[in-house]
C-alpha cells in the first residue's frame, strides 16, 4: 500500500520523461504521433489501475486513518518532510484524477486538438496528473504548496498552445490569478508552519490549533483562504475561469473543472478546518456570504448567456456554472459542521463527474458543428439533436439534468447535506445569518433548474430538418470515454453510502481535533 501510493504519484511524472525521450525502435509503430499518445493511454491506465487497487486494498473499516503513509526526513533544516498518506476525504479525490485524466488521454488518442507537437501534449497531461495527484496525497505544507504550483504550467501551456480563439490571453489570465493567489498562500502556510513549530498536516491537525493564538489564525486563514479561493474559484476572484475554459481545448477544461477546481476546497478542508479553527470561525460567515453570491451570480450569468439573441458560448455557459455549483461546496466548508463538510466534498465529486462529461459532450459538439454559440447552434428550429444525433442529445441532456441536482443522481446529495448544513451551523455561528444563506442557496437551486432546461431546449429541442453535413453520433471511442461518468454519476446518485461512509469518519476526526 505504501508503495502503491509513491508509485501513482511518481509514474505520471517518469511517464512524461518518457514521452520527450525518442521512442524505441519496436515501439514506433508506423506514426510516431499515435505512438507517443499511446504511450500516454498506457501510463495514465496504470495509474488509474493502481489507484484502484490502492482504493480495494483500503482498510474501509478505519477511513479516518492516514493509510498507505510515507514519510522521509527532506530538508532536516527546516524540517520539512516527504509524507504521503491517504484517508476518506483524499481517497476519491486520487481515484477520480487518476480516471479523468486516463479518459482525457484515451479521447486524445482518437482526437488531439490542433496545435504543436503531441509529445510535448502527452508529457504536460502527465505532469499535470502527477501534481494533482501529489496535492491530494502529501501531508507536509511546503510539499502542498510545490505540488499545488507544480500543475499551473502545464496547464497554462495545455490553454496557450492547444486552446482556441483569444486563448494566449485567457492562459495569461489564469496563471497571473492563480501565481499572485499562491504567493499570499505560502505565506500563510509559512506563517502556520513557523508558529506551529511544524509543517506536518497529521501533527497540525491533532493539535487542532492550540499551538496558533487567534490572531495568527485569522490571519493565516485570511493569506491561505486567499490563495484557495483563486483555485476553487470564489466570486469575486473567479473572472479568470470562463475565459481559460472557453479557450482551453476539451481535454484542458475536463481536467481544469473535474480536478484541478477541487485543490483549492480541498485545502480549506484538509489544512484550514483542522489546523485554525478559531481563525476559519472568524471567517466562516464571510466564506458563507461570498459562496451564496457566487452560486447566485453563476446561475443569473448563465441565464443570460442561454438567452435568444445574447451570442453565448456554450463551454463559457459551463464554465459560469461551474463558479455556482463550487459555490456550494464553499457553502458546505462554512457551516464547519459534518454535514456541510460530508456534502462539500461529495459535491466535490460529483461535480468532476457531472461537469467533466459536459466538457466532453460539449467538445463533441463543437466538433460537429464548428460553433458552440448558442444561437448559431439553435438556429432557425434548434439544433434538434435528438433528431440528427439522438444518442449524443440523450447524453447531454442526461449531464444537464445530473448537473441541476436531479435525485437519484450524484449532483442531488451535495447540494442538499450543504443546504442541511447551513440549516444547523456549528456552535459560535450566527443560525440566522445561515439560515439566509440556506434560503437564497435553495434559490440558486432553481435558477440552475432554469438555465440548464433553457440549454437543453435549445440545442436538443426543435423541429428536424435534413442539414448540409451529416452530424455524427456518437462513435465508440466517445462512448468508451464518456460512459464511466455517466455510469458513476448515476451510482453515486444511488447509492450516496460509498462515497459518505469513507468521507464521515475522516471528517468527524478532522473537525474533532484528530480524536477519532
Amino acid at each position: 500500500m505504501q508503495f502503491l501510493l509513491a508509485f501513482v504519484v511518481v509514474v505520471p511524472l517518469l511517464g512524461a520523461v518518457a514521452a520527450l525521450l525518442p521512442a524505441p525502435p519496436g515501439l514506433r509503430g508506423r506514426n510516431p504521433d499515435q505512438a507517443v499518445l499511446r504511450h500516454g493511454v498506457t501510463v495514465t491506465g496504470v495509474v488509474l489501475l493502481a489507484a484502484l487497487v490502492l482504493a480495494a486494498g483500503f482498510d474501509h473499516d478505519h477511513p479516518s486513518k492516514m493509510q498507505a503513509t510515507t514519510d522521509i526526513s527532506w530538508i532536516p533544516a527546516l524540517d520539512v518532510r516527504i509524507h504521503l498518506g491517504t484517508d476518506g476525504i483524499s481517497l476519491p479525490l486520487l481515484v477520480l484524477t487518476a480516471l479523468l485524466t486516463f479518459l482525457c488521454a484515451l479521447h486524445s488518442y482518437f482526437k488531439l486538438p490542433a496545435g504543436p507537437s503531441p509529445k510535448a501534449f502527452v508529457a504536460l497531461v502527465l505532469v499535470l496528473e502527477s501534481g494533482t495527484l501529489a496535492t491530494f496525497a502529501v501531508l507536509d505544507l511546503m510539499l502542498f504548496f510545490l505540488a499545488f504550483e507544480m500543475v499551473l504550467i502545464p496547464m497554462y501551456f495545455l490553454i496557450a498552445r492547444w486552446g482556441g480563439d483569444r486563448k494566449q490571453p485567457a492562459a495569461w489570465k489564469f496563471i497571473l490569478y492563480t501565481l499572485l493567489g499562491s504567493v499570499i498562500m505560502l505565506l500563510g502556510l509559512l506563517l502556520i508552519g513557523l508558529k506551529s513549530g511544524t509543517f506536518d498536516m497529521v501533527a497540525l491537525a491533532t493539535d487542532n490549533g492550540r499551538g496558533l493564538t487567534t490572531s495568527v489564525q485569522v490571519i493565516a486563514v485570511l493569506a491561505v483562504g486567499v490563495g484557495l479561493a483563486v483555485k476553487t474559484p470564489m466570486w469575486p476572484l473567479h473572472s479568470w475561469l470562463p475565459d481559460a475554459h472557453t479557450a482551453a481545448p476539451t481535454v484542458g477544461s475536463v481536467l481544469l473543472a473535474g480536478v484541478l477546481l477541487k485543490m483549492g476546497t480541498y485545502g480549506f478542508v484538509r489544512i484550514l478546518l483542522p489546523a485554525a479553527p478559531d481563525g476559519m470561525q472568524t471567517f466562516a460567515p464571510y466564506l458563507a456570504a461570498f459562496a451564496v453570491v457566487g452560486i447566485i451570480y453563476g446561475s443569473l450569468a448563465c441565464l443570460a448567456l442561454a438567452r435568444p439573441g445574447a451570442k453565448g458560448d456554450l463551454k463559457r455557459l459551463i464554465a459560469y456554472s461551474s463558479v455556482g455549483h463550487m459555490g456550494f461546496v464553499l457553502l458546505g466548508i462554512a457551516t464547519m459542521t459534518p454535514t456541510g463538510v460530508n456534502g462539500a466534498l461529495f459535491a466535490n465529486i460529483a461535480h468532476g463527474l457531472i461537469t467533466g462529461l459536459l466538457f466532453f459532450l460539449v467538445g463533441a459538439v463543437k466538433d460537429r458543428y464548428g460553433t458552440a454559440d448558442l444561437d448559431t447552434l439553435s438556429g432557425a428550429t434548434g439544433a434538434a439533436l435528438y433528431g440528427r444525433a439522438p444518442r449524443l442529445g440523450g447524453l447531454l441532456a442526461f449531464a444537464a439534468v445530473a448537473s441541476l441536482g436531479l435525485p437519484g443522481l450524484a449532483g442531488f446529495w451535495g447540494e442538499m447535506l450543504t443546504l442541511f448544513g447551513a440549516f444547523d451551523p456549528a456552535a459560535g455561528l450566527s443560525r440566522p445569518a445561515f439560515l439566509t444563506f440556506m434560503a437564497i442557496g435553495a434559490l440558486g437551486t432553481l435558477l440552475t433548474a432554469a438555465y440548464m432546461l433553457i440549454v437543453v431546449r435549445r440545442v436538443c429541442m426543435g423541429e428536424h430538418r435534413e442539414h448540409p453535413h451529416q452530424v455524427a453520433d456518437i462513435q465508440r471511442h466517445e462512448f468508451a470515454a464518456w460512459t464511466p461518468l455517466a455510469a458513476l454519476t448515476v451510482l453515486a446518485g444511488l447509492w450516496p453510502a460509498v462515497l459518505l461512509g469513507l468521507t464521515d469518519p475522516a471528517v468527524q476526526k478532522l473537525l474533532a481535533g484528530g480524536k477519532s
